[in-house]
C-alpha cells in the first residue's frame, strides 16, 4: 500500500467491524496463543489440534467475524485430519489495539512468523497452508507471496483480486478519496507471486465479493497447480452451510495432493508391498 491512504477514518469505518468480547472457554482439542505484536497490541489465536503431524492449516477470518466463531468450524477441520489456527486482528475478540489497513497486512507477517516459531517449538511438524477469507484474504495473499518457498499451498474463501469494487460496493467513493488500484491491497499482483498450489472457494451468488473477482485471482495466480470451486446457491457469508462437509472434503482433497498424500505411485508401491507380503 502506498501512503497509508487506507487508514482515512472514512475508510476504517467500513473495511472493519471489530466486535470486542472477553476470552470464551476452550472447546476440546484446542488451545489459546496470544501473540504480542507491538507493545500496545496483542493478538488473539486459537489453535484446533487433530494431530502434531498433520497439516496445519494458518486462518485468516473475514471482516465482522471473531476467534471464537470458528468454536464449531474448528472441529470439522479436527474432524478431516487437519490442523487449524485461527488468528484475530486488533481490537477483536479479546484482542488488543486497533484495527488500521496497514496493520492488517504488518500484523499478518508478524503472526506467520511468530506461530511458525510456536508451532516448531511445540512440536508441530505437518506442512504448513494459508487460509484466508473475504478481507481476510489479503493477509493470506501477502504472506504467502512473502513466504512462497515455505508454505505448501494457499486456499482463499470468498476472497477479492482488486480493491476499489470493493470499496464501491461498501459505499466509498475512490476517486474523492484519492485512491487508486495500485494504492489498495494488491491482491491480484501479488497472487502471482505464488506457485505453490492453491485452491479458491467462492459462492456462485456472492453479493458482496462478485464471482469474477475469484475468477481474477484464478487467472493471475502464479501456481501451476491451482483450482477454482465454485459452490452453487452459495453467497458470501454461506459457503459452509450451503457446501456442508463437502466444503472441508474439497480442501482435505485439495491439501492430500499438495503434499502427495493422494499420489497414484503410493498407492501402486503400497499395493504391490500386500501383493509381496501375500506370495
Amino acid at each position: 500500500m502506498e501512503s497509508n491512504i487506507l487508514d482515512q477514518q472514512e475508510i476504517l469505518q467500513v473495511l472493519f467491524y471489530p466486535r470486542k468480547i472477553d476470552r470464551t472457554i476452550l472447546p476440546a482439542g484446542a488451545r489459546d496463543i496470544d501473540i504480542e505484536i507491538t507493545d500496545d497490541a496483542t493478538i488473539g489465536c486459537r489453535l484446533f489440534t487433530h494431530d502434531k503431524s498433520a497439516p496445519i492449516i494458518l486462518f485468516f477470518h473475514g471482516n465482522g467475524e471473531i476467534v471464537s466463531d470458528y468454536d464449531t468450524i474448528g472441529p470439522e477441520y479436527r474432524q478431516v485430519g487437519l490442523n487449524f489456527l485461527v488468528t484475530d486482528y486488533r481490537g477483536y475478540g479479546w484482542s488488543t489495539g486497533t484495527p488500521t489497513a496497514t496493520d492488517l497486512l504488518a500484523d499478518a507477517r508478524s503472526l506467520y512468523l511468530q506461530l511458525l516459531q510456536y508451532l516448531q517449538e511445540h512440536g508441530y511438524t505437518g506442512p504448513v497452508f494459508v487460509m484466508g477469507r473475504s478481507l481476510g484474504s489479503a493477509g493470506a495473499i501477502d504472506v504467502a507471496a512473502l513466504h512462497n518457498n515455505e508454505i505448501r499451498g494457499l486456499i482463499i474463501d470468498s476472497g477479492f483480486a482488486e480493491t476499489l469494487p470493493l470499496a464501491r460496493i461498501m459505499g466509498l467513493d475512490p476517486v474523492r478519496l484519492g485512491i487508486t488500484e495500485e494504492m489498495g491491497f494488491g491482491n491480484k499482483e501479488k497472487i502471482g507471486r505464488v506457485t505453490k498450489p492453491t485452491l479458491i472457494l467462492h459462492g456462485a451468488e456472492d453479493q458482496l465479493i462478485p464471482l469474477a473477482q475469484a475468477e481474477k485471482l484464478m487467472a493471475a495466480s502464479g501456481a501451476r497447480t491451482k483450482e477454482l470451486q465454485v459452490i452453487p446457491g452459495a453467497d458470501h457469508n454461506s459457503l459452509i452451510l450451503v457446501g456442508g462437509p463437502l466444503y472441508f472434503q474439497v480442501i482435505r482433497q485439495f491439501i492430500d495432493k499438495a503434499t502427495g498424500a493422494d499420489d497414484w505411485r503410493k498407492r501402486r508401491r503400497a499395493k504391490k508391498d500386500i501383493n509381496h507380503q501375500e506370495r
